[in-house]
């Protein structure tokens, strides 16, 4: 019974959290300067006004804001999320299609931020106030301040254009069939991208980590057990990992919503056709439907990682399983 009322509760703030953002995205996107119709005409210049009439009465251009709300959101509630005027496809294809890409790029940015964070973290602690734990704190309060954009195109322009050793974007070989592309030549494209975006969250995760090691080290326990002769080594391993593990399994799993919105400029950068990199074409174009579903997709994902890291609290710390109990 209370893991079914977790449940319920979950669900019911997804559902919540779903509602509120489609309700301010919606707002959003009507009070935006850029016309759909307007985009659609640029991009398609023989268009005739009798097309251009059809296209404003299919796309309900000329129904009130709150009128079209409800339409679309009974087409969602079907299942139908529009089709998108960019692709000429269902949105939820073109989300399918994209997050493919998106995904891969995410999570190898997502594992390499929080492996390096924790390890940096965890040797910043352990070398408190000592010229390793200055000069690694310092590189990390860099990677905080400095932009996604100019680091992606600094190791474009060394690995790249310099040194030659990686492609200069795309996520396949131009020209090579996508049945024909090797492991290999995808995690060649891959490399980059996720390196640039893994320094979105790697700092924080080692701060945050370095921080709770610190406290840890400091704490009672540690001093009992340094009394009995235990090494800092030893201590690390017996007490400060498990402590250390929950701040850092909070900032990695909040850092979906900077990945996602990082994606964005990350693919830009690199011409990694993903799902930022359509979302940005959707915001410059005008292309609500597809804008709307990536924005509504994007909280369901961020929201469901959230939910996974609760679920992990219970397993790493006991207090957390005693309590839940």
């Amino acid at each position: 019974m209370a893991a079914l009322k977790i449940i319920g509760v979950y669900l019911l703030r997804g559902v919540t959290l779903l509602l509120a953002i489609s309700i301010l995205c919606f707002v959003l996107t009507s009070l935006s300067p850029i016309d759909p119709m307007r985009a659609y005409i640029q991009a398609n210049p023989g268009v005739s006004a009798e097309n251009i009439a059809q296209m404003e009465e299919y796309w309900g251009l000329n129904d009130p804001p709150v009128q079209r709300y409800f339409k679309w959101g009974s087409a969602l509630l079907q299942g139908d999320f529009g089709e998108s005027k960019i692709y000429q496809r269902p949105v939820l294809e073109v989300i399918a299609t994209r997050f493919q890409a998106t995904l891969a790029l995410m999570l190898a940015a997502w594992t390499l931020a929080g492996l390096l964070g924790f390890a940096v973290g965890c040797l910043m602690g352990m070398f408190n106030g000592r010229r390793v734990d200055r000069t690694l704190k310092r590189f990390c309060l860099i990677m905080c301040s400095i932009p996604t954009f100019w680091i992606g195109l600094v190791l474009l322009i060394v690995f790249s254009v310099w040194l030659g050793w990686f492609p200069f974007g795309l996520a396949v070989p131009i020209g090579v069939a996508p049945a024909d592309v090797t492991i290999w030549q995808r995690l060649h494209h891959l490399i980059l991208p996720a390196l640039t975006l893994s320094f979105l969250s790697f700092a924080n995760i080692a701060l945050h980590t370095r921080e709770k090691l610190i406290e840890v080290m400091r704490s009672d326990y540690v001093l009992f057990a340094r009394a009995r002769g235990e090494s800092d080594w030893s201590i690390l391993r017996r007490h400060g990992l498990r402590n250390t593990l929950i701040p850092a399994v909070t900032m990695q799993f909040l850092s979906f919503a900077e990945l996602f919105s990082g994606s964005i400029i990350a693919e830009n950068v690199f011409s990694y056709p993903g799902l930022g990199a359509a979302a940005s074409a959707a915001g410059l174009q005008g292309d609500i439907p597809l804008l709307l579903g990536i924005t509504l997709f994007s909280a369901l994902f961020v929201f469901i990682g959230n939910a996974i890291a609760n679920a992990l609290y219970v397993l790493i710390d006991p207090r957390l399983r005693e309590g839940t109990s």
